[in-house]
């Protein structure tokens, strides 16, 4: 089958012999997939073309902006057939049939671009193939046992199972015994082994485990030696006349140190030691030491590695559901001046609340009540973002927004004004969409307001979170009150402000317990041509 595509200028033709494939974005776990990506306005699974009984079918995967036969729309209408020179408009791409032989071709179909995930391996089954010999993988012994009584057979089947044995160890408090456990059979001949890390923020080494005959021991001064000159040493009384108050106190009388050195970066220090004249250590003992400290670094660095990215991607999180991307990236990359705190200046603050969403959902199933608002959140959080706002919290079917924090924004009142129109046409199209669906459409009412507020992260330094706080808070929400369906209310200040870029008429906010409050409702955003006459 032979099918081009067409997106903004650029086409691409494929060859496809698979009799059943689905258009979409490409993405870890698609199935055999024809990738539309880059267009935005494509599904994950968009839509299905396959054979049956020799005639060729398409249809909409339940698409979020349908999908276009011939210039009619099959979203939700089932199955059509397909026939050469059809034309399926997709998105913004458009895609002609221009075979519909299914032929055998040498090489698979290459549906992505390089460097895209990789559509699944072929589904042929492989009980057919004849397997000469297999192992497991998840317990290699390296040493054949009739060499098992050899030392250095043994040493080496213990070096070979060092990376399986730290790698099922997820927690650094069982992973360091584990360490020195390992080092206990590789150095038989000591009496005390120990391992330390370093304190990153106070330098200070902590005993992380240990085995001993006796009190456990390992001297700072010669740690901090191995650590600084980064070499591994056996240190001997008998030939030293540099000897600590410590050492010198101890019965210590030959000991091995190794720093545990990854990338550049010391973690700290593996030491084994003997009380025993009798017993000493050789090269060979210092090679096995080393090489243990260096497997102990790695396994302890990618420990630390993967908890630092674990505390990011919470971080990330947190920080890309308030703010936008380019403004969490931001903060992201200055993360380490983050700190609980406010700061008080003037932001503008936009409330979106549907109209009779209480009534309206009171009928609804929940799952469909969580469908709508995400339904309309997926289209109005990013036109916030898009106007550099925050989004300060969700309230049941509210968005609170502000403009002009955390970052300074010269043009807040302006971006907040925009947005709001924006949010509302972008409402009318999803409720288009859900109209064709038969589903209950909704409305909201946006009021805006500017004033002085406290605004900062709050919480505890691992559940921060931004928020503002102030009595302009309070009056935001009275305007967001007054506003109608589908309208957007400012206050007198935010007129103030915008009084160039938008068209308004005058109305008044009527409240129980506080005199009215005037207010000024948008109908139209002013044509560049007008706002420069208003200049003059």
């Amino acid at each position: 089958m032979r099918i081009t595509c067409c997106y903004r200028g650029s086409e691409k033709t494929w060859e496809v012999d698979e009799d059943d494939f689905v258009f979409g974005r490409a993405h870890e776990g698609s199935p055999h997939l024809l990738d539309l990506s880059p267009d935005k306005k494509i599904s994950r699974v968009h839509a299905r073309i396959w054979r049956e009984d020799g005639v060729c079918w398409i249809e909409d995967r339940h698409s979020l902006h349908g999908t276009m036969l011939n210039n009619v729309e099959i979203k939700g209408a089932g199955k059509h057939k397909l026939r050469t020179e059809d034309v399926i408009l997709l998105g913004d791409t458009t895609v002609r049939v221009e075979s519909l032989d299914f032929v055998d071709v040498v090489a698979q179909t290459n549906y992505l671009e390089l460097g895209e995930a990789l559509t699944p391996d072929d589904r042929r089954s492989t009980a057919d193939v004849n397997i000469a010999q297999s192992l497991d993988a998840t317990n290699v012994d390296p040493v054949p046992a009739a060499n098992i009584g050899d030392v250095g057979a043994q040493r080496l089947k213990l070096m070979c199972e060092l990376p399986l044995l730290f790698a099922a160890k997820t927690e650094l408090e069982d992973l360091l015994p584990t360490i020195v456990d390992r080092l206990v059979d590789l150095v038989s001949n000591a009496q005390s082994w120990a391992l330390a890390l370093r304190d990153p923020s106070s330098n200070e080494l902590l005993l992380k485990a240990y085995r001993s005959q006796g009190d456990p021991h390992l001297s700072e001064s010669l740690s901090r030696r191995a650590m600084t000159d980064r070499k591994a040493f056996i240190w001997n009384r008998a030939v030293t006349n540099d000897v600590s108050g410590t050492i010198f106190q101890s019965a210590i009388m030959t000991g091995m140190y190794a720093p545990l050195l990854w990338q550049d970066e010391t973690f700290g220090v593996i030491c084994a030691e003997t009380r025993s004249l009798e017993q000493t250590f050789n090269d060979e003992d210092l090679r096995i030491i080393v090489f243990m400290a260096q497997y102990a670094a790695m396994a302890v660095g990618s420990h630390r590695l993967q908890e630092r990215l674990r505390q990011e991607s919470v971080i990330s999180a947190k920080l890309l559901r308030q703010f936008s991307p380019k403004v969490a990236e931001r903060l992201l990359k200055h993360r380490g001046s983050l700190r609980l705190g406010g700061e008080r200046s003037e932001v503008t603050i936009l409330n979106s609340d549907i109209r009779g969403f209480t009534k309206l959902s009171a009928n609804m199933e929940p799952d469909d009540i969580v469908e709508m608002l995400n339904d309309y959140f997926a289209v109005l959080v990013p036109i916030v973002f898009a106007h550099q706002g925050t989004i300060d919290k969700f309230i049941g079917d509210a968005i609170l927004a502000v403009f002009g924090s955390p970052e300074l924004d010269a043009k807040q009142h302006e971006h907040a004004v925009r947005a709001a129109m924006e949010m509302q046409a972008a409402v009318e199209e999803v409720n288009v969409r859900r109209r064709s669906r038969g589903v209950p459409c909704a409305v909201p009412g946006i009021g805006i307001h500017c004033g002085e507020v406290v605004h900062g992260f709050v919480g505890t330094s691992d559940r921060m979170e931004f928020t503002v706080i102030g009595d302009a808070v309070n009056k935001t929400s009275r305007y967001c009150a007054g506003a109608g369906a589908g309208e957007v209310v400012i206050s007198p200040e935010m007129h103030g402000r915008v009084w160039r870029l938008v068209q308004v008429e005058p109305t008044t906010i009527e409240t129980r317990h506080e005199d009215n409050f005037a207010a000024y409702r948008v109908k139209s955003m002013k044509a560049e041509g007008s706002r420069e006459e208003t200049k003059k």
